[in-house]
């Protein structure tokens, strides 16, 4: 009876790993079409492709409660638990004598809505909301009105 059994599992093991994806190979596959179309995807990206824009200004808003896009440059800054190098221009002290855009007063904010001398922790990464500006097309069309 044993030997019944184990039998029949190996007969249906090697029936699964053999039969089957024979069979599945006649049933057609559903064909996928990328967003990007016919375009190739590159084997490298070189860095020059795209040029960060340079603003002397802020960049506008786009809807009420849009993260500021950032205006400059941004390779090479160093975003860690114990270095934030946006923070040596954009803090509150800093800001007035660099000439740069102080962070707002939610980011010294702790969840309790208590302020704190520095940068709360919830809004330390930046870029978790904060984007440079880069001149490129976009990747897909779209229809995207600005909020007025």
């Amino acid at each position: 009876m044993i030997r019944r059994l184990v039998l029949a599992a190996a007969l249906a093991a090697a029936f699964a790993t053999l039969a089957l994806p024979a069979l599945a190979q006649g049933t057609p596959q559903p064909v996928v079409k990328p967003i990007r179309g016919d375009t190739p995807i590159p084997e490298s990206n070189h860095s020059g492709t795209y040029r960060m824009e340079r603003h002397d200004r802020p960049v506008p808003r786009s809807y009420p409660q849009h993260p500021p896009i950032i205006p400059h440059n941004i390779k090479g800054y160093q975003i860690t638990k114990n270095v934030n190098m946006c923070m040596v221009c954009h803090a509150k002290t800093a800001a007035p004598p660099s000439g740069a855009t102080p962070v707002g007063k939610s980011h010294y904010l702790d969840r309790d809505g208590k302020e704190s001398p520095n940068i709360s922790t919830r809004r330390y990464f930046c870029l978790q909301c904060h984007v440079p500006q880069f001149d490129a097309e976009p990747l897909v069309s779209n229809t995207f009105k600005p909020a007025q």
